[in-house]
């Protein structure tokens, strides 16, 4: 497997003596190691940094290893910032300054100046990030003591986030078609998403799978409708349509692996020789960790794939999702998440179930099989990226999903009830107002804090609606933000 590391690069100077550089470099390696027990990913002690030139030669190291995917830094003693400005300057992988100390206790017998000396990271590290706001540089700021749970807790979720961060550089997306004729919030900026984004973004023929899909054999078919069955209950009676799904599915996942793309979108306005629409084929993709939008919404696809990413063991219960409806009843104010028929079995409460039923839009000339169940409980949110003409914005609302309280026996599809904060309508009117689409990421693993340091490291505008937001407090939010914005 590829190797995933970041590395922990510690400041200090000379002029404390050989016996203090010694002290700090095997502090920071036994810290480097216990920490890398308890975090998802090796950090890897790189350097005690006491010159301009180490800090350079350890930056220019990090910008072209393939394995390292974030710089955290410390500053033990204290560390003259601007032996950092040259370095600092042309760093290009995610930034992190651990604003922590070795010792958790003020030794009251034993503190003399010589402790005072080795252990001031109280003084280098307000004096290692002056430097950093000076630069103007996009960072995650993470202060306490380096045992603690809820700071080991922050330094895992950043480097998940980064662990997106390269998912979006690298990210390639496959259109099969355009997007759904008149819909404004499925259009944007292709060429300034690659850009800003890193997103390769291209459109291949439904014709092209059509012909990729009569290749397939009934051998591989016969695999995955075996695969099928192992992992979800079989309720429907029609297994030709579950077995085209299987045809759908592997033709999608050959062109996609041959092109290297990780997210793809459809819409069901274009089927061209196709009898229906991927609904368990794209579901079972994206339990894979492929990302989706449907209408051919390729930004949502795109940040399926990276919430994915981000979640637990890469590939974390984040999904396409839509609002569908309102339950507006006094005290009982619920949103219903859905779509047709693409929602990720991820956020699946129980075993879901295969069935197969009419669909009443689009061009299916059979009624296509898909994966109906019931969504987990729990807080999680849901994200929204937008392009607001010239730059793009990230919006991010929390929410707690419930059981849902009906039993719909009637609506086939996959289905999420939740409560958005602050309440529904007052959630709402801030999402409306922020200008948040129709289509979002559902994500129970990922958090607010982790896509605004997402966003933050991207360089693009993030919105938080929570508990506390107002629709007077958020209307003067965006109005500074648009104008901060498009000075940028």
């Amino acid at each position: 497997m590829e190797r995933k590391e970041f590395w922990f690069v510690v400041g200090s100077q000379s002029l404390y003596g050989d016996k203090v550089l010694r002290t700090v470099e095997a502090r920071a390696k036994e810290m480097a190691e216990e920490l890398s027990k308890t975090l998802p990913y090796p950090l890897v002690y790189k350097a005690t940094i006491k010159t301009n030139k180490e800090v350079t030669d350890v930056v220019k190291e990090a910008n072209y290893s393939d394995t390292c995917y974030g710089f955290v830094t410390w500053c033990h003693t204290f560390s003259p910032s601007k032996m950092w400005i040259n370095g600092l300057d042309i760093l290009q992988k995610p930034y992190c300054h651990l604003a922590t100390q070795y010792n958790k206790e003020i030794p009251n017998e034993e503190i003399d100046m010589d402790f005072m000396n080795l252990n001031q990271a109280a003084h280098g590290d307000r004096e290692h990030g002056f430097i950093a706001t000076r630069l103007r540089m996009p960072r995650k700021v993470i202060a306490g003591y380096w045992k603690h749970h809820d700071i080991q807790k922050r330094l895992s979720d950043w480097m998940k986030v980064c662990i997106g961060v390269q998912v979006s550089k690298n990210l390639r997306i496959m259109r099969f078609g355009d997007n759904m004729r008149e819909v404004a919030v499925t259009e944007g900026d292709k060429v300034e998403t690659q850009i800003k984004l890193g997103w390769q973004v291209n459109t291949w023929a439904t014709g092209d799978l059509v012909k990729e899909m009569n290749k397939v054999a009934d051998a591989e078919i016969n695999a995955l409708f075996a695969e099928y069955t192992n992992q979800y209950d079989i309720a429907s009676t029609d297994l030709g349509a579950i077995r085209y799904q299987a045809r759908e599915e592997i033709a999608m996942k050959k062109m996609m692996d041959m092109e290297g793309c990780m997210a793809f979108s459809n819409t069901f306005q274009d089927l061209y020789g196709m009898e229906q629409l991927p609904g368990l084929a794209t579901q079972h993709l994206m339990a894979q960790g492929y990302g989706y939008g449907g209408e051919g919404d390729w930004k949502v696809s795109g940040m399926t794939a990276i919430m994915k990413s981000m979640g637990k063991n890469g590939n974390g219960s984040s999904a396409f999702m839509e609002d569908y409806t309102y339950h507006l009843v006094d005290g009982q104010e619920y949103s219903l998440g859905a779509h047709m028929l693409e929602v990720c079995p991820s956020l699946a409460a129980d075993k879901p179930r295969i069935e197969t039923h009419h669909l009443g839009i689009g061009m299916n000339a059979k009624d296509p099989a898909r994966l109906v169940f019931e969504g987990k409980t729990g807080k999680g949110i849901v994200a929204s990226l937008v392009d607001m003409g010239g730059r793009m914005r990230l919006i991010v609302q929390e929410i707690e999903a419930v059981k849902p309280i009906l039993s719909m026996p009637n609506l086939p599809v996959a289905r999420v009830m939740w409560k958005a904060m602050p309440n529904l309508t007052i959630g709402v009117e801030c999402w409306i107002m922020a200008g948040g689409a129709h289509h979002t990421v559902l994500s129970y693993d990922v958090t607010a804090e982790m896509m605004r340091d997402w966003a933050r490291i991207m360089e693009i505008e993030f919105v938080h609606i929570d508990k506390n937001t107002t629709p007077e407090k958020l209307e003067e939010e965006l109005l500074i933000k648009d104008l901060v914005w498009r000075l940028k």
